[in-house]
């Protein structure tokens, strides 16, 4: 187990890795803002799967979205994620690919392993031969999550720490997130996976490296949702500067696993 990073003991990110749980969670999306992009619609889906695989967390992300302009063109974009990532936040293996109008626009794959203090590296499939070096106090996606719970669950506000999801071939992204006021578990629930769940709103930005502490650079992604306490989330919004997208929750289903 790694050592008590970010204001949040190693008791209590025990504990919030114990509350999430294995699920499958399907959105609808649909077009927020268009800012004057020339966006008129957007239009898909994504499915995201969390299975527990007992000494780690294995999860995949399928997104289809479709973006028309104002001339009536279609954009379609679909993308494969999928991660491994070990639940003592010590290594993570990804892959990603990315397809528009059909064609293979993108591919990332790798490993990254973590020392205990948070640095580590990652070592790219593809791009073939490429590395990158993590800074101290580098977190992997779902430690990120459990911390950003634990957080609110303290009545923290805010959650600054270099990220590597595996989404990038430059490494580490630095993350700024912004916690509203945790809110106490509401009977009337849509999903069973929901009931007597405390919940949260939260903002979070992306940032090249070294440019989130300048208060000058604008990020270069921005998603919002409400989490759960067990690690489900709604109300999304993904924030890609020209546009923004909503995501709907409409699916919820645990799914079986641990040890």
């Amino acid at each position: 187990m790694q050592a008590p990073q970010h204001g949040v003991g190693a008791a209590e990110i025990n504990a919030g890795i114990a509350r999430m749980a294995a699920h499958r969670a399907a959105y609808r999306l649909d077009l927020g803002e268009a800012r004057q992009s020339g966006i008129t619609a957007v239009r898909g889906a994504m499915v995201f799967d969390i299975q527990d695989a007992c000494e780690g967390w294995a999860t995949r992300q399928r997104m289809t979205m479709t973006v028309v302009d104002r001339d009536g063109q279609e954009i379609e974009t679909v993308s494969d994620y999928a991660t491994y990532e070990a639940k003592d936040g010590s290594g993570l293996r990804f892959s990603l690919t990315q397809s528009t109008n059909g064609a293979v626009s993108q591919r990332i794959s790798g490993e990254a392993e973590l020392k205990p203090d948070g640095s580590g590296r990652i070592r790219y499939a593809e791009p073939a031969g490429q590395e990158e070096e993590l800074p101290a106090g580098s977190l992997l996606p779902m430690r990120h999550t459990v911390l950003a719970v634990e957080a609110a669950r303290s009545g923290r506000r805010l959650l600054a720490a270099p990220l590597f999801d595996g989404t990038s071939d430059k490494g580490a992204q630095d993350t700024t997130t912004v916690i509203s006021n945790w809110s106490p578990a509401n009977g009337e629930v849509r999903f069973p996976l929901l009931a007597n769940q405390a919940s949260g709103r939260m903002r979070i930005a992306f940032f090249e490296r070294g440019q989130a502490s300048t208060g000058a650079s604008q990020p270069d992604y921005e998603v919002g949702l409400r989490y759960y306490e067990n690690g489900v989330a709604d109300e999304l919004e993904m924030d890609f500067g020209e546009f923004s997208v909503t995501g709907r929750l409409l699916e919820l289903t645990p799914l079986p696993g641990g040890c």
